[in-house]
Parts: structure tokens; sequence; C-alpha cells
């Protein structure tokens, strides 16, 4: 079907970017409360540490029910029914009294955030695709990273006035008004088809996914650097206040450069994919990767570091997943306009499995040691680069969709 025309380009990529960036906010603007939460629900740094794994795994498993059931009814009604639960969960973690109940409330949000994230990007799919994609891509990810910009920074000023809770009082704040924005400035973007038998549709969406050797590098680019840089911010509290030392408050902040550094990516891609062609922009990435994981493990061998040349290493990581996710995204979804629902889950359901992944073996291997503390991150970054560099084993070429196929 051709695209619905949109009224308002600006609001739809604002509200595109604000779904994307529901998860983040949610995780980031709850870091600083991880302490304050341990020692009130009277619980352990480890475990407390599990609310942002937990939450990757509750993404994890809404990721492919709403791409599925969005292929079949259309992009909206799984968006609204997504952001209630996620409502839902929000409160319960609000109102937690134990950290049992804190974490069922966070695997209840995050299922309910996994329709956000999996179809702003089938929206995007479903309205664009090759370089004007990676265009709209790039500016969802510059509002996406105002979340690590400023919510570790609110989360801290939050706590110090009103508590741990505040901080998850915030969250319910922020998924109504995201409702509303949803509201106003999306319309449905997909014409559901004759729909088949939902065990068939997906079983057939799967095995053309992964017929497509380019999706599948895609892919392979898109969720290795989830789980180093989920772990990195599982133990960001831990790794700041209690290895270098630093206060909650100068953590919000510390913690903030990570966000900025996506941020100057992410406008920095907006920039290479007007010049250049995706793979020279994701090679260019590939390199800053190598350097950023080589060194992250270099301090993992040492077990010692100067924290700026730690955390300047770390933020050159985060800058570079600006730079290749979404133009690594374009390139997985390019080949699948008419499964592009079932193709986006699939891709956020194993970068959350891997990002989860990171992030509670992060937790569960942290002793207080610098080595434990980047080791994932470190080893995410070269193994990326060992993907690109098999390249020529795993996709030869690139086909980009014709339009009258993307536009089908």
């Amino acid at each position: 079907m051709n695209p619905p025309a949109l009224p308002d380009r600006r609001s739809f990529v604002a509200t595109l970017g604000f779904l994307t960036a529901i998860a983040a906010f949610t995780v980031d603007v709850s870091l600083p409360a991880v302490p304050a939460m341990v020692e009130a629900l009277g619980t352990n740094l480890s475990r407390g540490q599990q609310i942002v794994g937990i939450f990757m795994i509750g993404m994890a498993f809404g990721q492919i029910p709403a791409g599925l059931v969005s292929d079949r009814v259309g992009r909206l009604p799984v968006l609204y029914v997504g952001m209630v639960l996620f409502v839902i969960g929000a409160i319960a973690s609000a109102a937690a009294n134990s950290i049992e109940v804190m974490l069922a409330g966070r695997f209840i949000q995050g299922f309910g955030a996994a329709p956000a994230i999996v179809l702003s990007r089938a929206i995007v799919r479903d309205v664009a695709h090759g370089k004007e994609a990676a265009k709209l891509m790039s500016l969802m990810t510059m509002i996406f990273t105002a979340a690590p910009v400023i919510a570790p920074s609110i989360g801290a000023l939050l706590i110090t006035q009103w508590g741990w809770r505040a901080p998850f009082l915030l969250i319910i704040g922020l998924a109504v008004a995201i409702l509303g924005l949803v509201r106003f400035n999306l319309s449905e973007t997909h014409q559901p088809g004759e729909n088949q038998h939902p065990v068939r549709q997906l079983k057939n969406s799967f095995v053309e996914f992964f017929s497509h050797r380019q999706s599948i590098f895609g892919l392979l680019l898109i969720i290795i650097p989830p789980a180093g840089f989920l772990s990195i911010i599982a133990l960001a509290a831990a790794l700041v206040v209690e290895i270098y030392g630093f206060s909650v408050i100068q953590f919000g902040f510390i913690f903030a450069t990570l966000g900025i550094s996506i941020l100057i990516g992410a406008a920095v891609n907006r920039v290479l994919v007007t010049r250049f062609d995706a793979m020279h922009v994701i090679g260019f990435g590939i390199v800053l990767y190598g350097i950023s994981g080589v060194t992250l493990l270099i301090f993992t061998w040492m077990n010692a570091a100067p924290f700026t040349l730690l955390w300047a290493s770390i933020a050159l990581f985060m800058f570079t997943v600006a730079i290749v996710m979404p133009n690594a995204t374009v390139i997985a979804l390019d080949p699948l306009p008419r499964i592009a629902g079932v193709a986006s889950s699939i891709i956020g359901t194993l970068q959350n499995v891997l990002g989860a992944t990171g992030a509670l073996v992060g937790a569960a291997i942290y002793n207080g040691s610098i080595r434990n503390s980047v080791i994932i991150i470190g080893t995410t970054g070269v193994l990326s680069v060992l993907v690109f560099l098999a390249k020529p084993l795993l996709c030869p070429t690139l086909v980009h969709h014709p339009d009258e196929l993307a536009r089908d």
C-alpha cells in the first residue's frame, strides 16, 4: 500500500523517537535509585541490579508477539495495548515493598515496552527504506539519546528530594504522556493482508528473514553490542560510586556523558549517511569498536585503569553504537517490507536476549573489580569487528529492495 501522508513530519519522528526512548529512560532514570532501593527492600546490590536484566527479559518476551500481531491487525492497536501494560508494570514497581514485586513489575514494564521498540522500527520500514530510512532512524536515535543524557541526573535529583520511589513514579507519568503523543501524532501505516494461521505466518516470516544473508549480517551487527553496553549500564552505579568513589549526584552527570556520546554519534551518522554508502559508514564505526574493545580488554587484563581513560573508552563504544546500529538495522530490514513487524521483533528479541544476558551476567560476576566490570563490553567490541571482517563469507553483496516492493 502507499504510506499515508504524514501531516507533521517533525511530530511523527518525535513520537517514534519517544517510543524508542521509553525503554532507555526507564532503565537509566532508575539506576541511581538502586543503592537506596536495595537498602529499603532488604536485599543486596547484586539482586537489586537485576532490575535492568529483568526489564530486558520482559522486552525480549514481548517483541515477537508484538511484531506478529501488528502484521496481522496493524501497528496502532498493538502500541496502545503495550503502553497500557507498561503503565501497569510501572505502578507495580513504584508501589513495591519487596524485591520480588519490584522485579515482577519490571518484567511487565519490559513486556509492555516491547511494542514501542518493535513498532517504531516497523513504522519506519512501512514508510521508507534505504537512505531515507537511515535518516529517519538517525533522527530517532538523536531523540532516543536524550534519555541517557538526562535520565540519571533527573533520577538522582528526584531521589535526593523525594526518595527512591520518585523515579518510578516519573516513569508512570512519562508513559501516559507518550500515549497522548501516539494518539495525536501517529496514523496507521500498515494495511494487513490476508492473514494466515498465526503459527504458519510466524514460521513463514522466520524462514523469510533467515533466508536473506543480508538480514543475518545486519542482525549480527545489531545484537552483539547490547550485551556489552547493557552490562556496563547495569554496573555503572557500582563502578562509578563503589569502585571509583564518586557521589550519587556526580554519578548522574558522569553517566550523562554516555548519552552525550550517543547524541554526537547520531549527529555524525546523520551527516555520513547522506554522503557515503551504508557499508562504508558501518566500516568507520567498526574501526572505533575495535579501538574501544581492545582498550577495555587491556584494562581487563591489567585490572586497573585511570577513570578518565576507562570512561572515555566506554563513551567511544556508545558513540559507535549510534553510527553502526541504525545502518545495520536498515540493512537487515531492507529486503523485508511485507514482514516488517515480525522482522523488527526478531531483531529486537535477540537484541534484548543478548542485552539482558550481558546485564545479568555482569551483575552476577560483579565482585568490586574493574576487570569484571568491563570484560563484557570489551569482548563485544572485538566480536563486532570479527563479524564485519567475516562479511565476505556472511554476505558477499547487499541488495536494496526496489521502491515498488517496499511500498507494497
